[in-house]
């Protein structure tokens, strides 16, 4: 196990190493992002920053840690890996349309379904521990799955750093979970959580702010793709706690992304048009400066973490307790910080109705300000007013 934490530590050397030459390929193959209405650089920015990452985490895989993986499954998610990377890519160097970069994704999920084997097939519910099979389910769950984390974290892709930073802080839990709670003989699934985590380690100097260069969708897609693909490797037969804790876990991008939708919905916008009311985004506005704001999602994403692992230890009948803790303090920050907008704020009227309605059944209470009048009940009686009772 030392010599597996060392070659994590000589991966983040390498990848600090390898993002300069990926800096200088940007401006070559004009992978840069511009200034516009909604980014937040001012200066045009080098993109394509996740290929030096899948470089490096592929390094780690094949190289440093070559034993430690089976040949078929490593190569068949490097294939898929692979056509994320292209898509990428071709979308930071051209821009392509939201269906022809959903369709890449799309295939690279096809490769890791048939090809690398790597599917939910089975659901134990909690309690009863009834398994259910999925049968032909297995296809789409599976699909949507790989997706919907995929496009939760090139969500929020969206300050300098913020992307990055939480992946690390995720994929470093989810291999603290799969080593110490899962209890599986394939330790290689923390191992290349560990091995992703290590490479995103040595990109973060690059890409905090002020940022030198941007994990562009090449980085985003991949990061949230290879995320998808190792929390889904550990859900072969899902167990209810098995299923919530990397969605916990993932809880920063997947809350931006759900709100996200509803909020276009409510607006009656596509839902894959872009905006400016992200929880980056809404809290800048709220007066935090960029750093401000990506140290304050890091500490969000720190405490879902840590939510998770308490998932983990705690006895069956305290998660229900737990999940609606969770819900309940999800829905209080999302209104707090406008979500949904400056109207929507349903949990917080309801707990000024009832402090108003508490106000309203106390006895009324008059206060005395030192150097004003004594209020009646606090004069002391003279003799007049004895004789007057």
């Amino acid at each position: 196990m030392f010599l597996i934490i060392v070659k994590l530590f000589f991966l983040v050397i390498i990848q600090t190493a390898v993002t300069p030459f990926i800096r200088r390929l940007a401006f070559v193959l004009g992978a840069v992002d511009n200034p516009n209405a909604r980014r937040v650089n001012k200066k045009p920015m080098p993109t394509i920053g996740g290929l030096g990452i899948f470089v490096t985490f592929n390094i780690g895989i094949f190289i440093l840690l070559r034993e430690q993986f089976p040949t078929h499954e490593a190569f068949s998610i490097l294939l898929a890996s692979s056509v994320m990377i292209l898509t990428g890519l071709i979308d930071d160097i051209l821009e392509l349309k939201p269906k022809q970069k959903l369709a890449g994704q799309f295939i690279a999920a096809l490769i890791i379904y048939f090809l690398a084997g790597i599917k939910m097939k089975e659901i134990i519910l909690p309690f009863s521990k009834q398994v259910i099979n999925l049968g032909w389910w297995s296809l789409p769950i599976t699909i949507f799955w790989i997706l919907a984390l995929t496009n939760a974290v090139n969500l929020i892709d969206g300050l300098d750093g913020l992307a990055t930073g939480v992946s690390l802080i995720s994929l470093s839990t989810m291999g603290v979970v799969g080593y110490f709670f899962l209890h599986t003989k394939e330790l290689y699934i923390p191992i290349a959580c560990f091995i992703l985590a290590a490479a995103l380690l040595g990109f973060l100097p690059y890409n905090f702010h002020p940022a030198k260069i941007f994990l562009g969708d090449t980085g985003a897609l991949y990061i949230g793709f290879m995320i998808a693909i190792l929390s889904l490797k550990g859900l072969k037969n899902v167990t209810f706690i098995s299923l919530i804790v990397p969605i916990i876990i993932l809880g920063v991008p997947i809350t931006d992304t759900v709100y996200a939708m509803i909020r276009r919905k409510l607006n009656h916008k596509p839902i894959s048009q872009a905006d400016k009311h992200h929880l980056h985004h809404q809290l800048m506005r709220m007066g935090l400066s960029h750093r401000q704001a990506v140290l304050c999602i890091y500490g969000i994403s720190l405490v879902f973490s840590f939510i998770s692992l308490l998932f983990l230890l705690s006895p069956s009948w305290g998660i229900w307790p737990l999940i609606l803790g969770l819900l309940v303090a999800l829905e209080f920050f999302v209104e707090s910080v406008g979500l949904l907008g400056d109207k929507y704020h349903p949990l917080l009227n309801l707990i000024q109705k009832m402090i108003n309605s508490t106000r309203r059944s106390d006895p009324t209470v008059e206060v005395w300000h030192l150097g004003g009048e004594k209020p009646n009940q606090l004069k002391r009686k003279t003799k007049e007013d004895k004789d007057n009772d």
